[in-house]
């Protein structure tokens, strides 16, 4: 009897939706990974540009690969995820002699629907002797960053790296690869009683603070790494291409096709009303209005819920949309005392 019951409230339980692919395993240590991703399996990615590495030596932490840079996050409302890069770095002692390098770092991305983003990076240079060199491996882009200052800069996260121990610059959108350099003038010997070392890196402007990099910091044993933005797209078409072939269409139920800001393939995203993972195929589902914690949806009356929509009816008595107000008295209630 008692299974019974345990089955009947087991059935009553909310159980919470998952954005993985049916049948797949949602998260690699404490990153999910949604669908189009997947891990462990070819068959729970969409294709082989977004089936990802989920491995570790240690089984109890494991990570989440893109190539060989660990991914923090994946987003597919945003259509991003964040990967760690390393910082390119140079050091000298205080009589100029090079003690610690690693002047050179690159990022590719490969043949997959993938492209650093311009809107959420920055490149960075630090350091007070520093030259910082950045450019794509088609040659198509190049910047050079100049850093230079010749006393003590206090690193705030409130003032804009302006060249003075610090400085930045953009990058163009659509890039696949980049590659960084550093070098210097002086070997930091004019400035060696505060700054011995230069750092150049690509950094998720949402994320970086710059207070985490004075002038008097020194390679962190492989920790120097930033986190990085990777926009992508399901692949290079145009809404209009993606939905002639419906066998290969990514978008779900109630989803539509949408372009990204960099202009370049397409995206998938919930109708109005709807919410859920659009990539999936059983695609968004109906989003309750009515249930929405912190927000009150009628300015008035009752909410009720309707498929991709809701209502709000007015009090007894009175009419018009409660979502922005009834009008009338409504009723009246007298009640008289003896």
């Amino acid at each position: 009897m008692w299974v019974s019951w345990l089955m009947m409230l087991l059935s009553l339980w909310p159980v919470a939706s998952s954005d993985a692919k049916p049948g797949c395993q949602e998260k690699c240590g404490n990153v999910s990974v949604p669908y189009p991703f997947g891990i462990l399996e070819p068959s729970c990615a969409m294709n082989k540009h977004f089936f990802l590495n989920c491995t570790s030596n240690d089984e109890s932490h494991p990570e989440l690969l893109f190539g060989n840079m660990p991914i923090s996050d994946i987003s597919e409302l945003e259509g991003t995820f964040t990967v760690g890069i390393h910082a390119a770095f140079n050091c000298y002692d205080k009589k100029g002699i090079e003690t610690n390098s690693s002047s050179r770092w690159r990022i590719t991305l490969g043949s997959g629907p993938f492209m650093i983003s311009n809107t959420r990076n920055i490149f960075t240079a630090i350091g007070c002797d520093t030259s910082a060199r950045v450019i794509n491996f088609e040659f198509t882009y190049g910047a050079t960053c100049l850093s230079l200052c010749t006393e003590y800069v206090e690193m705030s996260d409130a003032n804009p790296c302006s060249g003075s121990g610090c400085c930045q610059t953009s990058i163009p959108k659509g890039l696949k690869s980049l590659r960084y350099s550093l070098s210097t003038y002086y070997n930091y010997t004019n400035v060696s009683d505060f700054n011995l070392c230069g750092f150049a890196f690509l950094a998720d402007k949402r994320s970086l603070k710059i207070s985490d990099w004075p002038l008097s910091r020194t390679p962190k044993d492989g920790k120097d790494a930033a986190d990085v933005v990777i926009e992508w797209v399901v692949e290079n078409k145009t809404c209009e291409q993606a939905k002639a072939n419906t066998s290969a269409y990514a978008c779900g139920a109630n989803a539509d096709c949408t372009y990204p800001e960099s202009g370049q393939g397409y995206r998938c995203s919930c109708n109005d009303g709807f919410e859920g993972n659009p990539y999936l195929k059983e695609g968004c589902q109906d989003k309750d209005e009515c249930k929405v914690e912190g927000k009150k949806p009628c300015q008035e009356g009752t909410c009720e819920n309707t498929i991709g929509n809701y209502k709000c009816r007015c009090p007894i008595g009175k009419y018009g949309d409660g979502k922005i107000g009834c009008k009338g008295v409504g009723i009246i209630t007298i009640i008289s005392g003896n």
